[in-house]
């Protein structure tokens, strides 16, 4: 409630000249995409893109819909994308047009003529998981890999003699998954401050950690966390471009280097099956209803989120209380700093420029003492001018 009545200042003008730019390339790209097609063809519409990708350009049918037509949907376009130009451009279309149609343009709408700020609603029963939800705005979907995402984030400004500095949970579910595992390969890798992907692809491609090149600690990275989410080989294999056979000895050899790792998943589908729930370490239950479901696929994706659950669901435990550790300690301290936004794992506030210094010191104090787990607890703050420039 406090957050969402303090709300968050927005650079109109900022927004408008993004906006203005987005309208531009869209543009472009519509023009890039109707030579590409050989004629003219609307970009919002299935039907007419269905003829022009599979019955004009004969690119292959990779699923259908519920009436028996190709489908275009975001995941056929991407595999589409991998092969052939048209698809490619049809997705940053895409992509660019829901930046546009979601925050460009509709953000300074929704600025309250009172207060000057835009003021999000924060739901608590909404994501199965027990994080916080956004919704109008919804803060916690814009994207921050891609240039375009980062203006928007760039729009969320202090006002003058102020600073947003943003606090977020460094590799937080790798840490709870090192201590609901008990493994001693990633408790030892956390102990000593070490880089966990950087370890990890050490022990899978049998080499010292100093060795390990920048590609082999991206595939490290990959399998870190898709494991998490219950990645197969299949879509390890997808994900990093390689053989199925090459991801599945990956994955076989991971299991062999962190075999607490594999006890904690095959012990949390079993007492999944058995409760119909897990819990997170804070002992909240996530119930799973599909995780006796007849429908092999249904039962399938039940399993992987009984391996997930536990660890979404503590770190949304954790980011809660670490804001209502935050909130307290900005209360009973009597300084003039506010907590405007909580997104995943990460809190931002709007402070005072005198009052920076204390509160770059005592937030990742405060998000860390919030539990003790069998690792270590690591909040790293960043600060700036907007949103932006502190994350």
């Amino acid at each position: 409630f406090e957050m969402e009545r303090n709300g968050v200042l927005i650079d109109d003008f900022l927004l408008a000249q993004h906006s203005e730019e987005l309208g531009r390339r869209l543009h472009e790209l519509e023009l890039q995409t109707h030579e590409l097609a050989g004629q003219p063809f609307n970009l919002g519409s299935p039907k007419q893109l269905g003829e022009i990708l599979f019955t004009k350009l004969g690119l292959p049918v990779v699923k259908k819909t519920a009436t028996g037509q190709p489908s275009t949907d975001e995941d056929v376009l991407s595999q589409l994308a991998e092969d052939y130009p048209l698809p490619k451009l049809l997705l940053e279309h895409r992509s660019l047009a829901k930046l546009k149609n979601t925050y460009t343009d509709k953000l300074p709408l929704m600025v309250n003529r009172r207060t000057g700020r835009v003021h999000t609603s924060f739901s608590q029963a909404v994501a199965v998981t027990g994080r916080l939800a956004s919704t109008e705005p919804n803060l916690q979907n814009i994207p921050i890999r891609t240039p375009e995402g980062r203006r928007i984030r760039a729009a969320f400004i202090a006002p003058a003699g102020h600073k947003i500095i943003s606090a977020d949970y460094s590799q937080i579910e790798l840490r709870i998954m090192a201590h609901l595992s008990s493994d001693k390969g990633l408790l030892d890798a956390f102990a000593h401050g070490e880089d966990v992907h950087r370890a990890t692809a050490g022990e899978i491609f049998g080499v010292t950690p100093l060795e390990v090149t920048s590609e082999q600690r991206r595939y490290a990275k990959v399998i870190n966390f898709g494991l998490i989410y219950g990645m197969s080989a299949h879509g390890l294999a997808k994900n990093l471009g390689i053989e199925r056979v090459a991801a599945a000895n990956y994955i076989d050899r991971y299991f062999a280097r962190y075999p607490g790792v594999a006890a904690y998943m095959d012990r949390t589908r079993a007492e999944a099956k058995a409760n119909g729930f897990v819990e997170t370490v804070f002992g909240r239950r996530l119930h799973l209803p599909e995780i006796r479901a007849q429908q092999v696929g249904r039962r399938q994706a039940a399993e992987r989120a009984a391996i997930n659950a536990p660890m979404q669901g503590t770190a949304a435990d954790l980011i809660k209380k670490a804001m209502i550790a935050t909130s307290a300690w900005l209360r009973e301290s009597g300084v003039k700093s506010k907590l405007i936004l909580q997104v995943h794992d990460e809190l931002v506030l709007e402070v005072p420029d005198d009052e920076v210094a204390l509160i770059r010191d005592q937030l990742p104090k405060l998000m860390a003492g919030v539990a003790q787990l069998s690792v270590p607890l690591v909040a790293e703050v960043g600060v700036g001018a907007n949103w932006d420039e502190a994350h």
